[in-house]
């Protein structure tokens, strides 16, 4: 796994969306291109960041009948995009768990790369917008996320009412743990499984 390149690109067209999606688990935190809605936009450059992934998005929606498709497709996109980029999974750390602050919020995520999607939401956003993105989409987003990368995820809150630092810290958390999770371990052989397939 040593010197591999770590990257995945997915394409999605549908009667709703247009997007594209590529990443580099081993990048520098980068993120370029825009989903059309702004705060969305700002999360994941949060997920970035904090997890060291280059991300590049293109999607283009439609956000004439509400961000719902373009929101839930990104996901889908992002969740394969991850899988490529993992590829079998050799060499990986597995599991990460982060737990950040943001003013009043506290937020965990936590992670098991294990080819099980499944995904635990216990943060609920009081307002229901944040900036141009219906605040429930958050949820949508991630359940496309792990369905389609095979992740088991537990997000939580932990405390605060400011929604849209929950948000952030969550998407803060997410990247540090999924870092955590694809990060290679230097004592690790093969597949982090007794089954020998994950």
């Amino acid at each position: 796994m040593e010197g591999l390149s770590r990257r995945g690109a997915v394409t999605r067209q549908t009667g709703e969306t247009d997007i594209r999606v590529e990443l580099n688990l081993d990048g520098r935190g980068d993120f370029e291109g825009s989903s059309g809605i702004a705060f969305l936009d700002h999360l994941l450059a949060q997920l970035a960041k904090h997890g060291l992934i280059d991300l590049k998005v293109e999607a283009k929606g439609d956000l004439e009948v509400d961000g719902h498709h373009t929101v839930e497709d990104l996901g889908i996109c992002l969740g394969q995009a991850l899988g490529q980029a993992l590829g079998a999974k050799e060499g990986i750390t597995r599991y990460g768990t982060a737990f950040i602050p943001m003013d009043d919020a506290l937020v965990m995520a936590a992670l098991d790369v294990s080819g099980r999607p499944y995904l635990a939401y216990e943060l609920e956003l009081t307002v229901q917008r944040l900036g141009g993105l219906d605040a429930e989409l958050v949820e949508e987003f991630l359940r496309a996320l792990v369905n389609h990368s095979g992740l088991t995820l537990h997000v939580r809150k932990l405390a605060g009412r400011n929604s849209h630092h929950l948000a952030e810290a969550l998407f803060k958390a997410l990247g540090r743990a999924l870092r955590q999770a694809v990060g290679r371990d230097p004592g690790a052989q093969g597949i982090p499984s007794t089954k020998g397939v994950l």
